[in-house]
């Protein structure tokens, strides 16, 4: 077993292949399915992956049930609804919140207070697009107004001021509310109560947060910390500048606090090999020691064979597809039609410890089809029958899931796999 030198581990280098193992157990990703599901077993899953991306496209299940979908298998999307609405059969109230971390995310209450000089910077004009509008005349006038009538009124979409023809003053119209609304969400005063055929519905604060909840707000130096931990914790590993990634923070900014980490012997360094030249300097936090000796020594072995959606955390660090996997990740939806390689909304596909292949799915929902507009194997990747069997496995959970009963495959590269899949189901 490897000793601590220093910071450093002195095995060096550690093969790619442990290197992956460790950034798929991070992820959740890399023992058979439990079973277990439930409110309990949901909220658990992002609690360990930090936070949880939303997202609008909706060419299966949107983004945030596919991501607990590939780590929990089939369960009922009603159990994430319920722990951010609070309308939970368990009882236990809302344990999810929605603000900003690598984009807009559920995130655990328990890291609520993390999120209050974010919020600040929003109030004092610091940060975002927040950045001088809220001095433009007029703004904090709207701002106030748009707070009010949630205040006498209850909680309200953005669309209600279109809808109700709501006015706020002698110009403002829907759009300005609308951003009006935005900010109040950014600067925390307004928080997301739940949504409603997907739309926010903003409340007060003081109605959406649980009185459990701490609002004892660090610094900005202690929650920059605190959010550079925790993602290096769902990273697993990766390269030390590639923490960031996980909370979209500037590199730049996170650099010294990185260092720093580095130095006080919260995260570890070591050498991974990349390839046959090439090795990279990795970072692993000091917790995961154990789990990395585990990996180099193959008592953790990836055996998970699932889906990721294009917005799955795992691919939150930039490049480390490529570096771990050989993989190129792109989300093609924002791209012309000639323009797609792969499709429009691609899932790669997870066997054991690789990145094998991906397909362009559509729901055909009223008539319980699943349409496999492409399906790809990665170059060199050959269909064989025990990896064809246990894909066609994962599909009929994916199928069930989406409440399909049958698949439709209109291309595959190479067409032996589209016909030994259609085949195996």
């Amino acid at each position: 077993m490897s000793q601590n030198a220093g910071n450093k581990q002195s095995r060096v280098p550690y093969p790619l292949s442990t290197a992956r193992a460790l950034a798929l157990d991070a992820q959740g990703l890399a023992t058979p399915l439990s079973g277990e599901t439930g409110p309990d077993a949901t909220y658990e899953t992002i609690e360990r992956i930090g936070w949880l991306q939303i997202d609008t496209l909706q060419m299966v299940r949107r983004s945030q049930y596919l991501t607990i979908w590939s780590r929990l298998g089939a369960f009922d999307p009603a159990d994430l609804d319920g722990l951010l609405s609070g309308d939970s059969d368990d009882g236990k109230g809302r344990r999810l919140f929605e603000y900003w971390r690598h984009a807009a995310c559920m995130i655990p209450l328990s890291e609520y207070r993390y999120s209050l000089p974010n919020q600040r910077a929003y109030r004092e004009g610091r940060a975002g697009w927040y950045r001088g509008w809220i001095d433009e005349p007029g703004n904090r006038e709207l701002v106030d107004s748009v707070l009010e009538h949630i205040r006498e009124n209850g909680a309200v979409r953005s669309a209600d001021f279109e809808r109700d023809g709501i006015k706020l003053g002698s110009w403002w119209d829907w759009k300005p509310a609308k951003r009006a609304l935005e900010a109040l969400y950014n600067q925390g005063d307004a928080m997301v109560a739940r949504r409603f055929n997907f739309q926010r519905v903003y409340d007060l604060r003081a109605r959406v947060i649980p009185e459990w909840v701490s609002q004892d707000e660090p610094s900005e130096e202690e929650a920059t910390r605190r959010l550079l931990e925790k993602s290096m914790r769902a990273f697993g590993v990766c390269e030390p500048r590639q923490v960031a990634d996980y909370v979209k923070m500037k590199r730049t900014r996170a650099k010294p606090f990185i260092e720093e980490m580095i130095a006080d012997g919260t995260f570890k360094l070591i050498q991974v090999q990349i390839d046959a030249d090439d090795t990279a300097e990795m970072a692993i936090h000091k917790d995961d020691a154990p789990k990395l000796e585990a990996a180099a020594d193959g008592t953790l072995a990836p055996s998970r064979i699932t889906f990721l959606n294009p917005f799955d955390n795992l691919f939150w660090a930039t490049d480390r597809d490529k570096q771990f996997w050989g993989f190129n990740q792109i989300l093609e939806a924002y791209k012309r039609e000639p323009d797609r390689i792969w499709g429009y909304f691609c899932l790669p596909i997870l066997y054991r410890d690789r990145l094998i292949g991906r397909f362009d799915p559509k729901l055909e929902r009223q008539t319980g089809t699943l349409r496999l507009k492409r399906l790809h194997l990665e170059p060199g990747v050959e269909p064989e029958d025990e990896m064809v069997a246990e894909i066609a496995g994962a599909t009929r959970d994916f199928m069930a899931f989406h409440d399909a009963h049958d698949l439709v495959i209109n291309q595959s590269n190479p067409a032996e796999f589209g016909a030994k899949l259609s085949a195996a189901l």
